[in-house]
């Protein structure tokens, strides 16, 4: 067995258990194929030449906006805006509001 990079590279321990956190989730999702368009995301970005880890740091970093929203807004997490934020990868949700 080939030893993988690792998908989170946080400076502090505590921001790294976070991140490996996150990352179990989006495991989680992509085993239990819910919702279905996290494992289509991680093919289509993986198709499109991006190495599995850093697809997998494209999607948990979405699963992370949710969970900001979820916790800042004291708001239900929002599904409707994940799918879409993923089906917008590689494109970041903020790439629209940067005024150059």
């Amino acid at each position: 067995m080939t030893k993988r990079e690792p998908i989170v590279q946080a400076d502090k321990e505590d921001g790294q258990l976070a991140g490996e956190v996150i990352v179990e989730a989006v495991e989680n999702q992509i085993r239990e194929n819910n919702p279905p368009e996290v494992k289509r995301t991680l093919k289509r970005l993986m198709g499109m030449g991006e190495s599995r880890e850093n697809a997998m740091r494209y999607i948990a970093g979405m699963l992370s906006v949710e969970i900001y929203e979820v916790m800042k807004y004291q708001t239900s997490f929002d599904e409707a805006r994940y799918i879409k934020n993923l089906k917008n990868l590689p494109k970041l949700p903020f790439d629209e509001d940067e005024q150059i």
